[in-house]
């Protein structure tokens, strides 16, 4: 969810709660794939014909692409949240995370907001 939508959707803090308990359960499909690979790997060894080989490599490919997918995923989603709450404390006022959208840019991820304490502006980018 781009942080403009996020922000009108939910409020700040609620949208970045989300993207790290998105980001966290890929990692948690990170780990389950590194189980996957280790099993498959173990299987390929203990299974003597070609074709139980065959399958225990292919599932053994098929964890380690969505893991690669997962972590990558996680590490965009931790880093988004990340910077974006770096910038959420009002300038003003030191408030954090308690702000309004003023105005956002075509991609969403550009955004003007506005402190809910003491109305100052700023911009943030996601």
């Amino acid at each position: 969810m781009k942080l403009a939508e996020g922000i009108v959707k939910h409020g700040f803090r609620k949208w970045y709660e989300r993207q790290l308990l998105q980001s966290h359960a890929h990692l948690v499909l990170t780990f389950l794939c590194a189980l996957g690979l280790l099993a498959a790997f173990e299987a390929a060894w203990r299974f003597r014909s070609p074709q139980d080989q065959w399958t225990d490599i292919v599932a053994g490919m098929l964890c380690a692409g969505i893991g690669l997918w997962a972590l990558r995923r996680y590490l965009q989603l931790l880093t988004r949240a990340e910077f974006a709450a770096h910038q959420a404390q009002c300038p003003a006022c030191q408030t954090y995370g308690r702000l309004e959208l003023v105005q956002s840019d075509a991609t969403g991820n550009e955004v003007v907001v506005r402190c809910k304490k003491c109305a100052h502006q700023w911009g943030m980018e996601a």
